[in-house]
């Protein structure tokens, strides 16, 4: 399946940006001098293959205008570059884009396909649609989380200018990126509850008393954890609106059937119900998926991206601990007057580490506010025009009905 990026594709606006062909890009208005977007992709059984087009005027670029086909363990080899480098301890590493996962819809309808024999011709057809209508939308959520990724890369002024960034966007070769084999999925999940440990242990030892930085980490734990119970009330609203669409196609379908079954005088009364119930699902089909794209996807975005934020404190405190570390080495050495150069060295380099992790931290955390409240501001707002504007379509269909059943009688 070949796609090209729509309206229906702009999952969320990570900060100040522009329209372009209905896409989202996040780049500074006066600043166009490394723009990234996903111009198409393909959705093969077993894996998507992403069209990552590139127009620049860096100098460290080969070319002004290029494109490379990549796939989804290529951007994640992508993220962890930029999370193992220390040198970028002190910023917010965009959230690398979730694994597609299409194996819900494609299990729907392989099991619509083998039951097709169960259906009338119009009730297949019908349903066929819903299904892949599903897919289409999925597959777009993913094309779009994979482009933010890249162009929040692309906004960030050192972020662009790193090397495996340049390597992802202009190589026009397979990477040679392999996926995870399950031992290294269970080694990367005990690193994971580890490193967690680890983060708890920090916060109950190290005292921070930079009141901006205890701050941040009390607002975030808490930001956090709201955020994960709005999206799962999110994603329960929109499974409801779905729920609404699935029954007014069993109830259009039914009609239809009464229809050609019951007496010729109800025919045309009950085909045009039918056929107000079908308009009517196409619209909730719409608002349910306007609220996953503007509503579910914003939330579970920023879910990730506030977990990135927490990562930047939780490095900058593991920095603390080290120079405080270092300071407590300097004193001994002091104490038994022995190695007082190379601790008085060690302890220079770990204070002049805190202290740009901590100037640089503070700049992420203030930029993170500002793009996390536009992003909301933005995205609400365009589902509540989205929403009355799906109303307001159903109460006409309606009122078209109950015109035309009024005219007949």
């Amino acid at each position: 399946m070949m796609d090209g990026m729509d309206d229906e594709s702009e999952v969320l606006n990570c900060g100040t940006g522009t329209q372009k062909d209905g896409r989202s890009e996040t780049v500074d208005l006066t600043d166009n001098s490394l723009i990234v977007d996903i111009s198409d992709a393909l959705s093969e059984k077993d894996k998507v293959k992403f069209t990552v087009h590139t127009k620049t005027t860096l100098p460290d670029f080969q070319k002004s205008d290029f494109t490379v086909v990549r796939q989804h363990e290529e951007f994640v080899w992508l993220h962890d570059r930029f999370e193992e480098n220390e040198e970028y301890s002190g910023y917010v590493i965009p959230p690398a884009p979730p694994r597609p996962d299409f194996d819900a819809s494609r299990e729907k309808l392989q099991k619509l396909g083998e039951g097709e024999g169960t259906f009338t011709k119009e009730e297949y057809i019908k349903m066929k649609q819903e299904l892949e209508a599903e897919y289409l939308a999925t597959f777009k959520k993913t094309v779009a989380m994979h482009e933010v990724f890249l162009c929040r890369l692309a906004a960030h002024p050192v972020f662009r200018n790193d090397h495996n960034f340049r390597v992802f966007l202009e190589y026009d070769q397979d990477l040679a990126v392999r996926s995870k084999n399950k031992m290294e999925v269970v080694e990367g999940f005990m690193k994971s509850l580890t490193k967690g440990t680890d983060e708890l242990l920090l916060s109950a030892t190290v005292k921070d008393h930079n009141e901006f930085f205890e701050q941040q980490k009390n607002f975030l734990i808490e930001y956090h954890n709201h955020l994960k119970e709005a999206t799962a009330k999110a994603d329960r609203m929109t499974a409801r609106h779905k729920d609404v669409a699935d029954n007014f196609v069993k109830l259009s379908m039914t009609l239809t059937q009464m229809a050609t079954t019951e007496h010729s005088d109800l025919e045309k009364f009950l085909t045009k119900v039918a056929d107000t119930f079908e308009k009517v699902r196409k619209t909730e089909a719409r608002v349910a998926s306007d609220e996953d794209l503007k509503l579910s996807d914003t939330l579970r975005y920023y879910m990730r991206d506030t977990f990135a934020a927490k990562r930047l404190l939780y490095k900058r405190l593991r920095c603390l601990s080290n120079y405080e570390a270092a300071n407590r080495n300097l004193e001994k050495a002091r104490a038994k007057n022995k190695d007082i150069v190379a601790a008085e060295t060690a302890q220079q380099m770990a204070c002049e580490k805190f202290e740009q992790m901590s100037e640089k931290g503070k700049e992420e955390l203030v930029d993170f506010k500002a793009r996390r409240v536009a992003a909301f501001r933005k995205n609400l707002v365009d589902l509540a025009e989205l929403e009355i504007k799906h109303a307001k379509t159903e109460v006409q269909i309606l009122k078209s009905c109950i015109a035309s059943l009024k005219n007949e009688e």
